[in-house]
This record gives structure tokens, sequence and C-alpha cells, in this order.
């Protein structure tokens, strides 16, 4: 019996030791050993990572998109502050989401109530040191980004005097006008083209609307000498039913927006730009600054701008195009457009060698992708404008 007994207690030849799912010492055909199988845990992480990898090639996403947490590349040195800014500002979220995520699913994890376990955890009341150290961080966090806020809203509100180029921006239901009211050309001279101010009634022409779509206009009974705030210029450019308006700048140069609106509450944006800003109308009376810089535009190509305020029934329509061009084109332009009054923008462009219409918007455009499948088929190359196999107009 004592033989048999340990005949049958005895392993077989044939079987092996199993540890944590892995049979010890069963040989694979070519020689070697098992590898070790992944947990369960092991095979969520493992998942999660595929999709997250597999989601960033699908979207698309390159490596300064992602550093850049969905903000457009932008085009002046105030909207690169505004993305350092931004950055440092989803770290220190990351940061403390990572931490507050991690002890949430550790706690999930291994403090979970186990099946048939009934007692009471281990109470504790306070620990003084961890609540001072987990107050004072996000104290310090919210003081640095504080202060590094302001620095950067500073920086990006400065006016310098005697801006190189002072745009008139007028917003009205549902377009825009832009005037040249200074230029400093580059061999030192000077042109001013301001011409007057006038009332806003004098837009209700530049698109005729019907009685449901006119809008009463902020006149509230006012004097001639208040309600005539709007600026006019020599050499303008007012966009259309047919026609997205494109205001042509220069690169290198320090650039003054003043802006105001006709009618009701519009806003100055362009994506590239990382900057928007509210056009009022009566802006003195709103006590509103209508005045912003960019100090230059680093980059010449076309550049899509939008209203960013609901305005009415045409708000998403209400597009317009930034041109940025050499300095020496940019000259030529305003020199071409002010020898030739009766020329057109797009006569000017072109006599510049420059396409002569938007190529990143189109009248009645509402789509707001800028690449990919979703662009639009009537846009151009909004990074290369020129026109090709062109001669500039003689003037130009």
């Amino acid at each position: 019996m004592c033989v048999l007994r340990r005949s049958m207690t005895a392993r077989p030849s044939g079987l092996r030791r199993v540890v944590g799912g892995v049979q010890e010492g069963v040989k694979l055909a070519h020689g070697g050993r098992r590898t070790p199988r992944l947990g369960r845990g092991g095979k969520r992480l493992a998942a999660l990572g595929v999709l997250g990898v597999g989601a960033l090639l699908l979207s698309g996403c390159s490596g300064s998109e992602v550093v850049r947490f969905g903000w457009p590349n932008g085009i002046t040195p105030e909207s690169k502050d505004m993305l350092h800014l931004w950055q440092w500002c989803v770290i220190a979220a990351l940061a403390v989401g990572v931490l507050v995520w991690g002890l949430t699913f550790w706690t999930v994890a291994f403090h979970r109530k186990k099946a048939g376990d009934d007692s009471i955890p281990r109470q504790t009341a306070y620990n003084v040191p961890l609540e001072l150290t987990y107050t004072a961080i996000p104290f310090v966090m919210v003081a640095v980004l504080f202060y590094f806020t302001v620095i950067v809203q500073n920086n990006v509100e400065a006016k310098k005097a005697d801006p190189a180029v002072t745009i008139d921006v007028t917003a009205f239901q549902w377009n825009w006008k832009f005037g040249y009211r200074d230029v400093k050309f580059a061999d030192g001279s000077d042109y001013n083209g301001f011409e007057r101010t006038g009332s806003p009634f004098e837009f209700q022409k530049e698109e005729p609307k019907t009685d449901e779509e006119k809008h009463p206009l902020p006149d509230g009974g006012r004097s001639d000498e208040v309600r005539n705030y709007l600026n006019f210029n020599k050499i303008e450019t007012i966009g259309s039913s047919q026609e997205i308006p494109v205001l042509v700048l220069p690169v290198g140069r320090r650039i003054e927006f003043q802006i105001a609106s006709a009618d009701v509450i519009h806003s100055f944006w362009v994506p590239e730009f990382l900057f928007k800003r509210d056009v009022m109308p009566f802006p003195k009376q709103q006590h509103t600054d209508d005045r912003f810089q960019v100090s230059s535009i680093d980059k010449e190509g076309a550049f899509v701008g939008r209203c960013a305020e609901m305005c009415g029934t045409y708000h998403s329509q209400m597009n317009f195009e930034v041109r940025a061009v050499s300095e020496a084109k940019f000259d030529a332009y305003i020199k071409y457009r002010s020898a030739n009054p009766q020329a057109g923008n797009a006569e000017a462009l072109k006599a510049i060698c420059e396409q002569p219409l938007s190529v990143s918007t189109f009248p009645f455009q509402t789509q707001r992708s800028t690449s990919g499948s979703g662009t639009p088929s009537k846009t151009g190359d909004t990074s290369n404008t020129t026109l090709p196999n062109c001669t500039a107009a003689q003037g130009a």
C-alpha cells in the first residue's frame, strides 16, 4: 500500500508545476521556455496604449500639433507668447490631473471593499502638515500662472507710438471694411489716407437688406458729433456678397488696428493671431479699447479672419482674409491704389503679382476646416499666393 500511495501521489513525468498561469519546465519546439503571459491588468494597459497611439495616428496629429494642445500655429510674436502661456497652463493642469487621477484609481483599486469583509477601515482625523501642503501648492501654482498671465497680457496689449501701418477696421452686418489710414514706406516717405468721419447709416447701402433684416442702427437720437464715429479713408477694401474682403498687410512691420462697428457687436478674429477683440458701436461712449497692435507678422501667406461674436442671421458667413506679403509688395500695392483710385482691390493685388481673390475662404462659406479632407475645394494655396509667370504692373 505504501508503494501504491507513493506512485499515486508522485507527479507524472509529463506534467509541470503551474506558477502564476505559466507552466514551469515546459519546453517549446525551438528549445526555449514559454514566455510568461500578461495578466488581465497588463492586457488592459496594452490595449489602452494601442488605442491612444491609434487615435493619434488616425487624427493625423503631428508632433508640433500635439505640443500646441489644439491651438493654431501663430504668426506674430504676441501669438507665440500666448501659446507658451497656454502650454504651461495645460502642463500644470495635467500635472494636477495626473496626481488626482492616480490617487483616485489607486484608492479604487487597493482600498475598495472586499467580498465578505464587513470590518470598518481605520479612521483618521486630520493631518496638519499634509493639509497645509495641498493648500499651499495650488496657491503657489495659481500665483505663478497669474504672474505670467499679467506679463503676457501686458505684452499682447502693448501699444507703441507711431506704428508703421494703421488700419481702420469697420464691421457691419454682415461684412467688413478696411481702410489704410497711415503707412510708412521702406524709403522713409509717409502716406496719410484719412479722409473723413461718417455715420453708421452710410453702410445701409453696402448690403441691401429686406425690412426684416434691417437693423435700426445705434443712432438713438444722438448728435452728429457722437454718431459720426466711423472713419473713412481714400484707400478702402469693402466686402460684399460676391467678394471676400482681402486685407493686405506687410510682414515685419508694427501694425495698429482701429476697430468700430456700424451696428451691433462684432468681433475681429484671425485664428493665427491667437487673439480676438470685440468690435463695438460707439467705442468711446462704451468705454472700450478700440485699438490693438501686432509687433509684426512673421510669415507670408493667406489667413482667414472671422467674426467671433454672434451678430445676426449671416454671422457664420462674415469672413475676411489677411494677405501677408513682403514689404516691397505692400509698398507697391499702396502706391498702385493711390495712383489708381478707381482700381479695385483685386486689380491692385493682380498688379503686384498676387492672387486677386481670397484663397482661404469664399462668400457664403461656413466651414471651419482649414486642412485635410474638410478643406473646401474652392480655396487655393494659402502658403503661396504669388501668381505664376507674372510681371508686376507699371507703377506697382
